[in-house]
């Protein structure tokens, strides 16, 4: 369960960002990038994914949010809370 609501919060973010004309192409990269890795720890063969740079990448995109983008922000820190419910 908590794997489908991380996705689901990650559906969700994407969608925020893409409503936002103020996101570099290169903030939605990492974004994109954060998506994959994540798919990637919570596939059924998880050992491919590095659970600390994928907590890192999700700090540092939370932290570039915080000022300009609260909703964007928002979607990160539930996405930190699941991964620690799910044990990453």
């Amino acid at each position: 369960m908590p794997e489908q609501e991380l996705k689901k919060l990650l559906s969700e973010l994407q969608r925020e960002l893409e409503k936002t004309d103020s996101i570099s192409p290169e903030t939605l990269t990492q974004v994109k990038a954060l998506d994959a890795d994540i798919h990637k720890l919570v596939s059924p063969d998880p050992d491919e994914g590095d659970s600390d740079s994928v907590l890192e990448s999700a700090r540092s995109l939370k932290n570039q949010f915080a000022a300009n983008h609260p909703e964007a922000e928002r979607f990160l820190s539930q996405i930190m809370d699941s991964l620690a419910k799910i044990g990453i």
